[in-house]
């Protein structure tokens, strides 16, 4: 693994389509697996922090990027959302419907179709650090799109020193907050907030960072 952006050659585009089905076949191998191991992951906390931070009257319209077999899509439509799910994975796609009784689109991060200022807040729990830092700036702006005037985005990531490449079968960002802060803020979205995770452990135990953005 790398520091930055490694793909320095001249079809850099390839190599993040080429990161990105990699990534998208790992989960897809290991989709009943990676179900057993995070259905009972307490993430209230990340919940709280979307839906306090979006303004106006429930029921809200949520996207929930990378939306994994279905978790978090059945939470919010639990509370009365209108959710919708969002993965690159068939398999998880697929298990998130059956579970969630949502609308999921099966679509890679990377070449999205997102209906124009339909949601009132995206919920990107562990999805986001994914995307490949040249691409991030195009999915940020994709996603805000998507966002209502004012709509909020969370995200939740694993954090580090920036750096980047193939984890295991998985295509990763390891960014610190600073780095974080430049992508969203040139995206046009405003902090709302940020804290590490899981709650109540010292930083060095606290692997994920968390924040809020509101569309500017």
């Amino acid at each position: 693994m790398g520091k930055g952006d490694q793909d320095r050659g001249p079809d850099r585009a390839g190599l993040a389509r080429r990161a990105s089905e990699v990534t998208i076949a790992h989960y897809d191998r290991v989709a009943l697996s990676f179900w057993d191991g995070t259905r009972d992951h307490d993430v209230s906390q990340n919940y709280a922090a979307l839906l306090d931070a979006i303004e106006g009257e429930p029921p809200y319209s949520i996207l929930d990027f990378g939306c994994g077999p279905g978790r978090d899509l059945h939470y919010f439509r639990s509370l009365g959302h209108d959710a919708w799910g969002l993965d690159g994975s068939r398999e998880l796609a697929e298990m998130a419907r059956a579970y969630s009784g949502c609308n999921v689109l099966h679509q890679d991060f990377l070449s999205m179709e997102l209906p124009e200022s339909r949601f009132d807040g995206v919920f990107a729990n562990a999805s986001l650090f994914h995307v490949p830092s040249r691409e991030l700036p195009r999915v940020l702006t994709e996603l805000s799109a998507a966002l209502r005037p004012r709509g909020v985005l969370f995200s939740s990531n694993p954090r580090g020193n920036n750096e980047e490449g193939m984890s295991g079968e998985r295509y990763s960002c390891f960014f610190d907050l600073d780095t974080w802060r430049r992508y969203l803020s040139a995206a046009g979205f405003e902090e709302v907030l940020h804290y590490y995770r899981p709650p109540g452990l010292p930083r060095a135990r606290q692997p994920w960072l968390a924040t809020v953005w509101r569309k500017g």
